[in-house]
């Protein structure tokens, strides 16, 4: 007797069990396969990265924006600018930095300056920035106009990478230029350069994309 209760006892919970058991979620699997595991992405802030030719990069999910945002500029005005650079020091040209910004809220290195003079967003993109993320596009070394710019951006040491602001042909065999640019240990100047024209120097002409003329 006390057997067929014991029994009874066991059978009743038993039913119990199952029933909180069904009356769970139902999750539909198919004949064979594995559970689908669910995995969580990890967010990643954008970082927006300085290297030693000056400054930061501009973030990549925000290049189209801030391109979009770069008014049109004419090469006169352009040039206008540049030259502001050679006696805003009081009466000298803007001393070089890779870290420091100039009153006119520019990086003071040779991409900052070639940003200012073509008003693109401050503190302006740097060297690698200008030849790769749409703010110019390559054109011929024969084909540069005043504004123009050339820039070596591809060297593995960032000191060795430089932006100029084309100004002209020093002659009509173009064999040197004119050029204003940001140097280091000299600040801002006016000087002739032959850079891209020799073979292998990694000087390349770039046409800015937001020049109106």
């Amino acid at each position: 007797m006390k057997h067929i209760r014991r029994s009874a006892v066991t059978a009743l919970s038993l039913a119990v069990l199952g029933s909180l058991v069904l009356s769970g979620p139902a999750v539909a699997l198919t004949a064979g396969s594995p559970a689908a595991a669910v995995v969580s992405e990890p967010v990643v802030d954008a970082v927006a990265v300085a290297d030693a030719d000056g400054g930061e990069t501009v973030d990549a999910g925000s290049d189209t924006d801030l391109r979009a945002a770069a008014p049109k500029i004419t090469r006169a005005e352009e040039i206008r600018r540049a030259k502001t650079w050679l006696t805003d020091n009081g009466g000298r040209g803007v001393p070089y930095s890779q870290k420091k910004v100039w009153k006119d809220g520019y990086r003071q290195d040779c991409s900052g300056y070639a940003s200012m003079a073509l008003k693109l967003p401050k503190s302006g993109p740097n060297t690698v920035s200008l030849k790769n993320d749409g703010w110019t596009k390559p054109i011929a070394m024969s084909a540069l106009r005043q504004g123009d710019l050339v820039i070596k951006a591809n060297s593995n040491d960032p000191n060795h990478r430089h932006v100029v602001i084309f100004d002209g042909w020093v002659d009509a065999k173009h064999t040197s230029y004119r050029s204003y640019e940001q140097a280091g240990k000299v600040g801002t100047r006016h000087t002739t350069h032959t850079y891209g024209l020799k073979s292998g120097d990694g000087y390349h002409a770039y046409r800015p994309v937001n020049l109106a003329d």
